[in-house]
């Protein structure tokens, strides 16, 4: 599996077709689950492809909504990314946006862990210090149950991406909140960098 487009340029293609910092922040929030997920996982050795898959998820959401998953091969063949990464990123929509099925473990883990990482963003926010490093599971499966909740992150999505992957809901929970402790403080830090870019 290649990504034929290193880090940099991963991330100026993001912002070249993402211009909202809250789109920013939730492909760098997957970016650092998935090379999480990669290390926990045994595929330390493709850290860089599962992180820039992970970057690069939500290429198209921002400019076409209504074409998610549909308009980004263009985007990425354009930029010349690889077509093996190509069909890992528009996997993630799959059942909702396309057809192109998660088969691999990692499309299979960045399928699950979307949705999920903006269910635990939204949780995060409501908390005290708004901080992922002390929640527990317990309180986001409450927000989950809570169908008002962050309603936008799909629960059904969340679901089914566990069962792909054959794990019960507490263990996806538990993995991808530890993933993003694992990089919420770098994520702070890049988008104060690019707050001030912006300004």
């Amino acid at each position: 599996m290649e990504s034929k487009i290193n880090r940099e340029e991963a991330l100026e293609l993001l912002k070249k077709y993402n211009k909202e910092p809250f789109h920013i922040q939730h492909g760098l929030t997957v970016e650092g689950v998935m090379r999480w997920f990669a290390r926990e996982a045994g595929y330390g050795d493709e850290e860089e492809y599962w992180g820039i898959t992970g970057l690069l998820h939500d290429i198209d959401f921002e400019l076409y909504p209504e074409e998610h998953c549909i308009k980004a091969p263009e985007l990425l063949r354009e930029a010349g990314v690889g077509e093996d990464m190509i069909y890992s990123i528009c996997s993630h929509g799959y059942g909702l946006c396309c057809d192109v099925e998660p088969k691999h473990e990692m499309e299979k883990i960045l399928f699950a862990v979307d949705e999920l990482t903006g269910l635990i963003g939204a949780a995060a926010r409501m908390r005290p210090s708004k901080s992922v490093m002390d929640m527990e599971v317990s309180s986001l499966k409450k927000k989950f149950k809570d169908k008002r909740f962050a309603a936008g992150c799909s629960r059904d999505v969340i679901r089914q991406g566990s069962e792909r992957l054959g794990w019960e809901l507490n263990e996806l929970f538990e993995k991808t909140i530890e993933a993003m402790r694992s990089c919420e403080a770098q994520i702070q830090e890049a988008m104060e960098k690019l707050e001030t870019t912006m300004n």
